[in-house]
């Protein structure tokens, strides 16, 4: 659900970590331990790994030590801003396959959602992802896609081009993303001006959001302080 599913969607990425998003119940739980216990992975910072924070929205970090993959941090969640539940997610992923291991990510236009961030290096990463996307189906372009580019291309260009070579599309999504009224008039100052705008709006809520968890965040790192017995006196 990050850097790496980027990677296989041909947006490239160097990324230092995997990120996964599970289900919350207690035997896939046991089964995602048995996973990190194979890699050897410890948990590094807080929270810890509990279905309670999890649910809360929080992610949980692992830092590999298996030979091979040393290093390597995995971060996990269950809950992702903006996204559906697991099993919607599910239902609606991607299933690709690289050096003849199948891997299921998240469907792209979930991914473009994941990664809605305030974190300045995931804009350019949207961008890429769906004129990546653009660029690989515009020749057999159905409607699903065209509603997809219409909600979420970010290059003042190409959206502009797509909304008006799909005019009735555009008009039906404009209540939605009201800048489209800009990309159809060809406006393309206003237009960017409006995309910087919404991606602006988009940081702000992210940063609501994470406000109580980073808050919970805190309080986990002072309990843990505290707990930790003083060295003996000399």
């Amino acid at each position: 659900m990050g850097g790496q599913a980027c990677v296989l969607y041909g947006a490239a990425e160097f990324s230092r970590d995997t990120d996964i998003v599970t289900v919350t119940d207690a035997d896939n739980l046991g089964r995602l331990q048995a996973a990190v216990d194979e890699l050897r992975a410890e948990s590094i910072a807080v929270p810890p790994f509990e279905r309670q924070f999890l649910e809360a929205g929080h992610a949980v970090h692992f830092r590999c030590r298996l030979p091979g993959v040393e290093g390597m941090r995995l971060d996990v969640m269950a809950k992702i801003r903006g996204l559906p539940d697991f099993e919607t997610l599910w239902n609606r992923r991607t299933t690709l396959e690289a050096a003849d291991t199948v891997i299921d990510v998240l469907a792209l236009p979930d991914l473009v959602t994941a990664k809605k961030t305030q974190r300045d290096k995931d804009w350019p990463m949207i961008g890429r992802l769906v004129e990546a996307h653009y660029a690989q189906h515009a020749p057999t372009v159905h409607d699903a896609m065209i509603d997809f580019w219409l909600r979420e291309l970010r290059s003042p260009p190409i959206l502009i081009d797509v909304a008006q070579a799909a005019p009735q599309a555009c008009r039906k999504l404009t209540s939605v993303r009201p800048l489209l009224t800009l990309a159809a008039a060809g406006e393309e100052e206003s237009l960017a001006r409006a995309l910087r705008a919404e991606e602006d709006a988009e940081r702000e809520a992210d940063r609501r959001y994470w406000a109580p968890l980073k808050r919970e965040l805190e309080q986990l790192r002072r309990d843990r302080r505290q707990q930790v017995p003083d060295p003996p006196a000399e």
